[in-house]
């Protein structure tokens, strides 16, 4: 690092993205990324996008888009934050709500972005164990008076807890600020976007890079109640007021319109990742039940590493966390059922050796 950064930032440890080599043709198991192409009508609509159109700012409202999300929802267009993908709606969040008077808490397994943007804001890291079987500490987060950031489905276990146990863990102290992260929701989970309406400490933030396959163009949005979503705004319009471009806003646009496509390539992705779980049982595999488009799995007879590095060398990408406790564990993102049977017959080939 250079002598001009911050003191503040001396110590602080990046996210770490998943790896995107070029050196051959991967099968990309690594990123949860969907596997299926985005609705047609997102095609037609970049089809047939204004080019011209780009050398304009995007509304900084996004008004069309958040009627559309509002009718989705059930919420008023006034509960509705958009941002430049979920990473910096959280962000955000982050920015917006907690400090060194207002500490927050999160699973010390999950989604490896809020320990960083703990370190970016100068904030302490309070993390609250999972239990033996990689579950959600429930009562844990009942009992703590910090504000609370949840991923359910959690990542990268893939594990859920209901609706019910998040309006426990809401409704337990409502001067507390819980956000939960339903990047993955639309695989198993229970959304709690209807308790928006009922508990004004609650802030839901979801992603169109899972389900309706937009990881490119970054487009995510938080649903809280109107007082909640007024601050974000004001961080917002005084860090980036232009944070949705014309052409990701034209696509979401689109893509939540197209309900009965995501659906479908919803059904398929589960319909691979039970067939892959199953699998990797037969093979001896221990895998944590998932309600995402990934699985999280362990074997005996090779290490989580060892797994990785030659699946890479066979061609295909999965994640590996060198992270206590779960380094065993890989995390494969569900792909077609061709690209299922490809890393089975890959894995079977390993162990056999």
């Amino acid at each position: 690092m250079s002598e001009f950064l911050s003191a503040r930032y001396e110590n602080m440890k990046p996210y770490v993205p998943g790896e995107q080599p070029k050196d051959m043709q991967y099968i990309k198991l690594n990123t949860n990324e969907n596997p299926f192409a985005p609705s047609s009508a997102v095609a037609k609509v970049i089809k047939n996008f204004d080019v011209e159109k780009l050398r304009l700012y995007p509304t900084p409202e996004n008004k069309e888009l958040k009627v559309a999300l509002a009718d989705y929802y059930k919420v008023e267009i006034e509960n509705l934050f958009l941002g430049n993908g979920s990473d910096e709606v959280l962000a955000l969040i982050f920015m917006a709500f907690f400090d060194k008077e207002k500490e927050v808490c999160y699973p010390d397994i999950s989604y490896g972005f809020y320990p960083v943007y703990a370190d970016l804001y100068c904030l302490k890291k309070n993390e609250i164990a999972v239990n033996s079987d990689f579950s959600i500490d429930v009562d844990a987060f009942i009992k703590t008076e910090k504000n609370i950031v949840i991923a359910n489905p959690n990542a990268p276990t893939g594990m859920a807890i209901s609706a019910k146990e998040i309006e426990q863990i809401v409704a337990a102290n409502l001067k507390r600020l819980v956000v939960v992260d339903e990047a993955y929701i639309d695989f198993g989970g229970e959304s709690v976007t209807g308790l928006v309406n009922k508990y004004r400490n609650l802030i839901v933030v979801q992603t169109f890079s899972k389900s309706r396959a937009l990881a490119g163009a970054r487009f995510g949005i938080a649903i809280a109640d109107k007082k909640i979503i007024y601050d974000l705004e004001a961080i917002k319009f005084s860090f980036n007021s232009y944070n949705v471009n014309r052409l990701t806003e034209a696509v979401a646009l689109e893509a939540i319109k197209d309900e009965k496509y995501t659906q479908k390539c919803v059904k398929e992705v589960i319909k691979n990742r039970e067939w892959l779980s199953t699998q990797l049982k037969n093979l001896g595999f221990e895998v944590l039940p998932s309600s995402t488009n990934f699985v999280f799995a362990r074997t005996n007879e090779i290490n989580g590493y060892e797994l990785y590095a030659e699946l890479k060398r066979r061609g295909i990408l999965i994640r590996q966390f060198n992270k206590e406790r779960i380094s065993e564990f890989v995390r494969i993102t569900i792909g077609t059922m061709e690209q299922m049977k490809t890393l089975v017959l890959e894995i079977e080939s390993i162990l056999k050796k």
